[in-house]
């Protein structure tokens, strides 16, 4: 189990990599989407293998790195290529850089994910606003001592995804002629992608979406009191609904082919998101 002091630790050598600059909003990109750290302003890089405590992401089109600078206004703390618990790392690994970016004085959280659709009326392409998740047997990130200067040991989770934040992005999109949807995210920790009928449980039990990654960054962000906005691009219809198989080139393409979409909606939401 992590102590308050690694946290420190990691948060300490990075600020020696950063010097006076802060960031404002942490960003974790999803698959296919980690191009928007290429975007950021006077980028200054930090790569996970230097920074104590910190796990190396494996997942070959993550580039294991942090970006600081401005985007879009924003003081930024950029993770490009984030953890996975398919990579054989507890959720709290998973979950680690949200903490080192709450003790570098982040107040919000804007998380995006590659997934599947479950909802019949979504399409592939759609972005969708993540509005609630639901998640069931994974170990859970904050477990095991609590560490009070990160948060309370019991925490609500009823307005996790910052309603204010949706609100705006739901505007900017509507400006920017995308479609965007609202819905319930499915987390599965992979690394399969889930089968048929694992698909139309998660329907019964009210998903939209799902997918592997997100939400042990969420609730930890949640834990330490940062609001978040989470979106899912919906890169492919979920096991069972397309009569093919889902295959990582099709969920690649599908990111590569949303990437002007995504780009102007965060670029125009990003400035809004205020602690």
């Amino acid at each position: 189990m992590y102590k308050f002091a690694d946290y420190a630790e990691s948060a300490n050598y990075i600020k020696s990599r950063i010097s006076d600059f802060r960031p404002d909003v942490l960003m974790i990109l999803g698959s296919g989407l980690g191009f928007m750290g290429d975007m950021v302003e006077n980028p200054v890089y930090v790569e996970y293998k230097n920074i104590p405590n910190f796990k190396i992401s494996t997942v070959p089109d993550h580039r294991g790195r942090l970006v600081f600078g401005k985007l879009a206004g924003q003081n930024v703390m950029v993770m490009q290529g984030r953890l996975h618990c398919y990579e054989g790392y507890e959720a709290a690994d998973v979950a680690f850089p949200v903490r080192v970016a709450k003790l570098l004085g982040v107040h919000s959280m804007l998380i995006t994910n590659a997934s599947g659709g479950i909802n019949f009326d979504y399409n592939v392409g759609d972005f969708m606003l993540i509005s609630d998740h639901i998640r069931l047997f994974d170990i859970h990130p904050v477990r095991g001592e609590n560490i009070e200067e990160l948060g309370d040991r019991f925490f609500d989770m009823t307005y996790t995804y910052t309603e204010e934040y949706r609100q705006i992005a739901k505007c900017k999109a509507e400006e920017l002629g995308i479609k965007i949807r609202e819905g319930v995210y499915f987390y599965a920790t992979g690394p399969q992608f889930e089968t048929p009928a694992e698909i139309k449980a998660m329907r019964i039990l009210g998903a939209d979406a799902v997918g592997m990654s997100t939400i042990p960054e969420v609730i930890t962000a949640r834990h330490c009191g940062l609001k978040i906005l989470g979106i899912s691009l919906i890169t492919n219809l979920a096991a069972g609904m397309a009569k093919k198989e889902v295959t990582v080139q099709e969920v690649n393409e599908e990111a590569e082919k949303a990437e002007t979409s995504f780009a102007k909606l965060v670029m125009t939401v990003l400035p809004e998101m205020k602690g």
